[in-house]
């Protein structure tokens, strides 16, 4: 997928969109749309600078509340950080349970005294991959372990994704 599929298809989750919307606001047809987010068809440059200022919009803050809620209710092991001070944002009760730690110990201190070997080499990855400029928004990395916060050997799904102030969150997601 190239880095404009990933990136439309994040756009779409982000703001609730069907291709179909997505390919109205954009001109063209649904097909294109999920041709583009495959990979199969490159946008014109005109394409790409609009796609851009899509991408540049950045979300209110209902739509952090809906994330953080979205994370707070999951079923699934996830969480979500601040993407460049790794803060966290938002834990998922089986995320929690599995940290055996309080959350108020938790919420809004970095997560990154925690991480692994493993992890902190993923981390030191993201500014080649152009992480930070938005060619890729996810990745899936090996966790290792870790005994002072659980972190069990395994994978994760890294997401990154536009919060209201500006910066960026990750999506934190174990991957079974």
């Amino acid at each position: 997928m190239s880095p404009w599929g990933s990136s439309l298809r994040r756009l779409r989750q982000l703001r609730g969109m069907k291709q179909a919307h997505l390919a109205q606001l954009m001109c063209v047809t649904q097909s294109t749309v999920s041709r583009w987010e495959r990979g199969e068809l490159e946008m014109s440059p005109a394409q790409q600078r609009d796609v851009q200022r899509l991408l540049e919009a950045h979300p209110g803050p209902a739509q952090d509340a809906a994330l953080k809620r979205l994370v707070q209710s999951s079923t699934h092991k996830v969480h979500l950080i601040c993407d460049r001070t790794h803060r966290l944002l938002a834990v998922s009760p089986s995320r929690l349970a599995e940290w055996r730690r309080p959350l108020s110990e938790l919420l809004g201190t970095s997560l990154l005294v925690y991480a692994t070997p493993e992890i902190l080499q993923a981390e030191s990855t993201l500014e080649r991959r152009g992480w930070y400029e938005g060619m890729q928004s996810s990745l899936q990395i090996t966790t290792g372990t870790n005994a002072s916060l659980p972190i069990r050997p395994g994978m994760a799904l890294w997401e990154r994704v536009p919060l209201a102030d500006g910066s960026a969150g990750r999506l934190v997601t174990a991957v079974a």
